[in-house]
């Protein structure tokens, strides 16, 4: 049977909870309304959402669900679930703080907050519902509703594509997505389709919305980033087509970043490697398996430009395969100053991935990528010749493995932040 040792455990909020998390680091003012007790799940939980948001309590029946999730090098095989609390009661502060708010995002999980307040929610139907068929149908009037793709055929019936063929996905997600409008009484449905994005129906001719790089990282937690930044997006007076491309560019990129496991916490032990474990791994084991040469390079590639490109493409020809270890938003901002990054996680993702010359992309959050080469141990590790032999953190590291830092020449004069200077030089 499998063994995990030298296990560390990392408590994080889920469902609701993390969706109402990730919609206060957007930057806006929260308050969620849940179903807690006086078990020490619902006290963690208070612990956790303490500092990022507003938390009204409803009577909860029962312990806190919990989900423990198993991960061995990064990726789940195994979850216990236990608690099987239900919400009791609505009560007047959650009514009161319904009709107020701005906007609401129901995340329903079955556990009965939802059903408790149904008929303040029918007075002001919500932006966004995320439904769950253990849960309530949502209220008629609103606005965009997401199941997943397998939810969606257990709502409405139909029955999906079995061969993970994309046209076959399409049309059953459609027929089921179609068919929830109408039984709905609801203004759009979109249903998640993971790494072929997702599809949006007003009740007929469907749009099919890509995912605009794929990532084979964990996706834990990826709908409710989803139905936390179409929810945003909507308040913010976008249309339901662009809220749900936003969302899905959003999931995406969260993905990218390795899933609710990566999402970060004041009290948390020491800094988190977010990466993309498994679409660097999968090149990794092949090139390793046949005795091949595994080859990395770092750096922020905030614009990418001929400097970049010539360096990537060398270090590929000293290998079999190129893993881009790439700085994330926080870890640019806090090398190259507040201002930068000048391109987003997801856009510099996207940009490195379609060079020919990139077998992976993974993303760190440190300053520099020790934790990351520690889990992906190359043989060689490239920087350009900007750097000298005493800026190499890395090379120390890499002998633990018999690896080897190299140095690379860079084009004279190419650098970001002298395109940067050039573009702000000449708009004054």
């Amino acid at each position: 049977m499998p063994v995990v040792a030298d296990c560390a455990q990392r408590v994080r909020p889920g469902g609701a909870a993390l969706a109402a998390c990730l919609a206060a680091r957007d930057g806006r003012e929260v308050t969620l309304i849940t179903g807690l007790g006086d078990d020490p799940a619902s006290e963690e939980l208070r612990r956790l959402l303490s500092r990022e948001l507003k938390l009204i309590e409803l009577p909860l029946t029962g312990a806190l669900p919990e989900k423990t999730r198993v991960l061995a090098q990064g990726s789940p095989f195994v979850r216990l679930d236990r608690g099987t609390g239900r919400v009791r009661e609505a009560t007047d502060e959650a009514r009161a703080a319904l009709r107020s708010a701005p906007a609401v995002l129901v995340s329903d999980y079955g556990r009965g907050a939802a059903d408790s307040l149904r008929d303040v929610l029918a007075e002001r139907p919500p932006l966004v519902w995320d439904p769950h068929p253990r849960g309530g149908l949502p209220v008629p009037g609103t606005r965009l509703v997401s199941p997943s793709e397998k939810e969606a055929y257990a709502l409405s019936g139909e029955r999906g594509a079995t061969d993970g063929d994309l046209r076959g996905a399409a049309r059953g997600a459609a027929r089921g997505a179609a068919a929830l409008v109408r039984h709905w009484w609801v203004a759009a449905v979109t249903v998640t389709l993971g790494a072929r994005g997702a599809l949006l129906s007003y009740g007929e001719h469907p749009l099919l919305v890509p995912v605009p790089t794929v990532h084979r990282g964990d996706p834990c937690g990826a709908g409710d980033r989803f139905a936390a930044t179409a929810a945003g997006l909507l308040a913010d007076g976008a249309l339901v087509g662009e809220a749900v491309e936003g969302a899905v560019a959003a999931a995406t990129e969260f993905v990218g970043a390795g899933g609710a496991g990566a999402v970060t916490y004041a009290d948390d032990a020491g800094p988190a490697v977010v990466t993309d474990a498994a679409d660097a791994r999968d090149p990794v084991a092949r090139v390793r398996a046949t005795g091949g040469t595994v080859v990395a390079a770092g750096g922020c590639f905030d614009l990418l430009h001929a400097g970049h490109v010539g360096l990537l493409q060398a270090a590929r020809r000293l290998g079999d395969c190129l893993v881009v270890c790439v700085n994330s938003d926080a870890s640019v901002g806090r090398r190259k100053g507040a201002e930068r990054p000048v391109n987003p996680l997801a856009d510099r993702v996207r940009v490195l991935s379609a060079l020919a010359c990139v077998d992976a992309v993974a993303v760190f959050d440190e300053d520099t990528p020790e934790r990351l080469l520690a889990d992906l141990r190359p043989h060689i590790w490239v920087k350009g010749g900007d750097y000298s032999g005493a800026d190499l953190r890395e090379a120390t590291l890499l002998e633990d493995w018999g690896g080897q830092a190299v140095l690379l020449p860079y084009l004279v004069g190419r650098s970001s932040t002298a395109l940067v200077a050039r573009v702000r030089e000449g708009a004054r």
